[in-house]
Formats: C-alpha cells, structure tokens, sequence
C-alpha cells in the first residue's frame, strides 16, 4: 500500500486539528493480508526522515497511487490532536509507526496502519513557534526521537515517548547555550527538524530579525550525551575566514545570519549543505558594514568537523 500523509499547512479555526491517512481501501486491505505473513514488507512504506531522505529530495519511488487513481482515495482514518491553531508538522514514519507534533509541540506517535495512540509526550512547555517536524536515530535496541520545542531539543525513547535520561540534562539540550552570550537573554528556537549524520544532531534555528539576536551558529551535538561537538559560526570570529566583512567584533552583538528552514545532507560524502537567511536587522544595515558573510549563503560543511568546505552568497549586504 503507498500512503500519503496529509498534514495542515494553514492556520486553522475549527476546534481540532486533525492527522490524516488516505490511501486505497483495496490497497489497504492488500497491505494489512501482506503483513501479517510478512512485517519487513511495512518497511518499504516508511518516511523516516522530514524531507524523505537525508538530502532532502522529497522524493518517493511509490507508484501505486498516481494520476490515474488518485481520485479514488478514501480517508482510512484520522487523528484529533485536540488542539486549535496552525499545524505544521510533516510526520516521519518508521518501521510502521508515525511520529508527529501537535500545534502546542506535544510529540505523539501513532499506528500508521489504524491512527491508534501509542503514547504522547507533554513536556510541560507550550510551543508557539511553528514545528514542521522532527528527527529519528536508531543504533541496535537504541532508538530516538530528536524534536526541538522552542528553545529545547528533547531525545525520547522511541517505544515509549520517554526522554532519555542520559542525554544532555535530564532527556534535552538548551540552544541558547553553546554561543558565547548569555543564555537567558537569547531567543532561538528549532522550527525546522535536526539534521541526523551518523551520531550526530545537526540544527540551526529561528531568530529574531530585529536586534538583539543571537548568532545564528550551526551546531553539531552528540546524539547519545547531548554534548556540542562543533559549531559553525555565522558571525566569524577573529581570524575566521569572513571575520573582515562585517564590522570589528560584530560576532559579540550582532544577530541572524542564521539556518531556519533545515539542511540537506549528502551521507555519501559527509556534506551538510546549510543555506542562511539575513542578519538582524533585516531591513537596516548602517550597523553591519561590509558583505556579512556568512549571511544569505549556501554553506557546504564537513558535517564530521563543521570545517567550510565551500560557500556561495547570494547576496552581500542584505536589506
């Protein structure tokens, strides 16, 4: 059976907000003969990753569903978040269980053959910054789901929407730490789903556009500890290759420059590919002289050591 997946991209009035399977009710029934004789047949059916695949392609080799009968879709089930608001979470799913997050950034998974709960994880936090989705790594019995609510990045155990205690304090990672300022006075959230390259969680985040901001740092943490393995500065620091384009010491005060839309990896040649938006402000710039790298650039990184590798400004200067 070939699924597709309907989030809300859309503010929405109603009293719910709702998750959506459609698929082929012959397709379905298929499906459901196939794998009771055979589990490993789900695995072909998976989305384990926002994007697809690593690289971000949004691509699927599925073929079963098309032009020709895609009229023909019959809504199989749905799930009421119970929430009102704008949700716009892609849900991931792997190994026929799917994975999403309400519009207050409650983190659920669910039975993708039937929409059943399987468990819902409350952080205690209410999310109001868009959250388009989230992240899974596995190694042996060990399996995680990485999703960002607002300025946390929270590891759970896959199975049972606990956090793992082990990783960063108690079960999350704050990302106003790791950028040399202080802490409480930043305001950074992960609204596009961590990169995964092999052990490592790879996330940018959404800033303000108005000063004060923080950098917008690229940062590579340990996906079992928590621990910062590497950061790219945006801003570049004495004698960082770009540091002569802005003004002296504008990595201590200046903002932005920074990743919020999510990154494509190339596993193949351990290339994280990260493209950045403007510095702070936006729209004045008399207190950023120079071309700003490495705001509104394409940055090619050694996603092992956050080392450049290459980087392609589209516009210096922005306003």
């Amino acid at each position: 059976m070939d699924m597709i997946v309907f989030s809300m991209q859309i503010s929405i009035s109603r009293a719910a907000v709702y998750i959506l399977l459609a698929c082929s009710l012959a397709s379905f029934l298929l499906l459901s003969a196939q794998s009771e004789k055979n589990p490993a047949v789900l695995d072909r059916y998976d989305w384990p990753v926002y994007g697809g695949t690593p690289d971000n392609i949004h691509y699927s080799p599925l073929t079963q569903i098309n032009r020709t009968n895609v009229n023909q879709l019959e809504v199989a089930w749905t799930f009421d978040t119970g929430e009102r608001g704008g949700l716009q979470t892609s849900p991931i799913i792997v190994d026929g269980i799917l994975y999403g997050i309400t519009p207050t950034q409650k983190v659920f998974a669910l039975d993708a053959a039937d929409g059943k709960l399987l468990w819902k994880f409350d952080s205690g936090i209410k999310g109001t910054q868009p959250d388009r989705g989230l992240a899974y790594w596995s190694s042996n019995t060990d399996k995680r789901i990485l999703v960002g609510v607002m300025h946390f990045i929270f590891a759970l155990d896959a199975a049972t929407g606990k956090p793992v205690p082990g990783f960063g304090n108690n079960g999350r990672i704050d990302l106003r730490e790791d950028l040399g300022r202080t802490p409480e006075l930043q305001s950074v959230a992960l609204t596009s789903p961590a990169s995964i390259y092999k052990n490592l969680i790879i996330v940018g985040g959404r800033e303000p556009e108005t000063l004060p901001a923080p950098p917008g740092d690229i940062r590579a943490y340990d996906v079992r500890t928590g621990q910062l393995r590497w950061s790219f500065h945006s801003i570049p620091h004495p004698g960082e290759f770009g540091y002569d384009t802005w003004p002296k010491d504008a990595w201590k005060y200046g903002g932005g420059a920074n990743n919020w839309t999510g990154m494509a990896i190339d596993v193949e040649r351990g290339i994280v590919y990260v493209p950045t938006g403007s510095a702070a402000f936006d729209f004045y710039g008399a207190n950023r002289s120079g071309d700003n790298l490495f705001a509104d650039c394409l940055i090619a990184l050694n996603a092992e050591t956050g080392e450049r590798i290459w980087h392609f400004q589209a516009v210096k200067h922005d306003l």
